[in-house]
């Protein structure tokens, strides 16, 4: 291996904070965005539906300027962040690895992310390079950031459907971690085992994995 591109949110970043400040905005108790929440990633949809669920007819976009300019807008701080991913991040560059990080995001939150002086070579976001997963082009210009081939590049994340199954669709070899609800739900799917080069609890697995 000589490159590992991380997946951002519930690979890196707990979503809490998100959802937490979501259901703030929204007037509607936190435990009710969460379950529903929980409720569209079980039937396979987008977890933005969950919005839709308590706000019919809602205009994310404009929410989200909405919020942004009443200052309760994206945050992210060390906190946000699971306890094994700086270790994990500097391993592997110990190693002599290439890591990028590269998810679904917002222009902001890479700005937040790369606030953070993360171990990686490269932090990038879906609307900074205006395509977003699980699309091929998407996951070309990881390939392009990667600086290695295909087969020598993993990319590591929580969603099989934007993850590991649209990655390995484009050459890559990838991880799968058992992390937040989507990495949960699917762990035990037939399909992921079967498309995923590593099914993985913590990103600590991933210095011996560089090293295969």
């Amino acid at each position: 291996m000589k490159t590992f591109v991380f997946d951002i949110g519930e690979t890196l970043v707990r979503d809490d904070r998100y959802w937490r400040s979501w259901a703030d905005w929204l007037g509607t108790p936190r435990h009710t965005l969460s379950a529903l929440v929980g409720a569209v990633t079980a039937q396979g949809l987008d977890n933005s539906e969950a919005l839709k669920l308590v706000k019919p007819g809602i205009d994310i976009p404009a929410e989200y300027a909405a919020r942004e300019a009443a200052g309760r807008g994206e945050y992210l701080d060390e906190s946000d962040l699971y306890e094994d991913v700086r270790p994990a991040l500097a391993g592997l560059r110990r190693l002599g690895m290439r890591v990028v990080v590269a998810g679904n995001q917002t222009v902001r939150a890479g700005e937040l992310l790369r606030g953070l002086d993360l171990p990686a070579d490269l932090v990038v976001t879906s609307e900074e390079w205006g395509c977003a997963k699980p699309s091929a082009e998407f996951f070309a210009k990881v390939l392009e950031a990667s600086g290695a081939p295909a087969r020598d590049t993993v990319y590591v994340g929580d969603h099989p459907a934007n993850d590991t199954f649209p990655a390995a669709a484009s050459g890559l070899r990838t991880a799968h971690i058992r992390r937040g609800p989507w990495g949960h739900l699917w762990v035990g799917d037939d399909r992921v085992h079967a498309t995923a080069d590593w099914v993985i609890r913590s990103l600590s697995e991933l210095t011996d994995i560089a090293g295969k």
